[in-house]
């Protein structure tokens, strides 16, 4: 039973990785180990990139199903390239849609999915909600790395994302970085619902792994352990709106 009490009254906390260099043995390894043993006992969702031309299906696949043992399991697209996250053209959510396909016939069916670079549009969104899943593109913050007229979907709060053809999709976004979360160690997690997130090659980083593992141990003492799946379960958010009205 999901902690429905909790998350109505806004306490709960969930953690996820975009795992995109899954067949890097040292970044896998750092991963897997996060996630096996996660700080603050709060569940971490692994939202991997697909494999490209040219890498190892197999090993991937291996890897996909031993994250997907350890928490939820999501669709993190990378549009151009592997180290490319947002589309440079063509049609994004086709390929959302072939990757979700290709997933399902070798029996990974994804719940969450996070558009590489913060990538998102009306007709991601629409093959988003074909494939059943929430989305967690959404940030509160504005990445500095987009260009001032890059598309992005801000957000503070879950919300239902009403699409044109009478369907809605439930946007649980991310809220918070690893330096938010380090900042959060002194001071109140205001939000609703804390989502964290990092990168998996973050790992790599001393100072940067050592930051996330405090920062999720102290969001663990203040926020009750929940995950992505669960909170689809148990979330009721009260706000609605057209998601073609609110990128910014």
């Amino acid at each position: 039973m999901p902690h429905t009490g909790h998350i109505l009254h806004g306490r709960d906390a969930v953690v996820s990785c975009h795992v995109e260099r899954p067949l890097d043995d040292e970044v896998w390894r750092r991963f897997a180990e996060i996630q096996e043993r996660p700080p603050g006992g709060i569940p971490i969702a692994a939202l991997m990139r697909p494999p490209g031309e040219g890498e190892d299906r197999e090993r991937w696949l291996d890897r996909a199903r031993q994250a997907h043992s350890l928490g939820p399991f999501g669709l993190h697209t990378h549009w151009t390239a592997p180290d490319h996250a947002r589309p440079t053209g063509g049609a994004p959510a086709e390929l959302v849609r072939e990757q979700g396909a290709w997933l399902r016939s070798v029996g990974l069916v994804p719940t969450v999915f996070c558009g590489g670079g913060w990538y998102f549009d009306p007709d991601v969104a629409s093959a988003v909600a074909d494939l059943g899943c929430a989305d967690c593109t959404a940030t509160a913050f504005r990445p500095s790395y987009l260009a001032a007229d890059a598309p992005h979907l801000r957000l503070g709060e879950p919300t239902w994302l009403e699409r044109g053809d009478g369907r809605r999709l439930l946007e649980v976004p991310t809220t918070h970085s690893i330096g938010m979360l380090a900042r959060g160690v002194l001071a109140p997690f205001r939000r609703q619902i804390v989502h964290a997130y990092f990168h998996d090659t973050d790992l790599l980083n001393r100072v940067r792994a050592s930051a996330l593992r405090t920062g999720l141990t102290f969001l663990g003492m203040k926020r009750t352990a929940s995950d992505l799946d669960e909170l689809q379960r148990g979330l009721l958010p009260e706000k609605t709106m057209s998601f073609a009205n609110n990128r910014a």
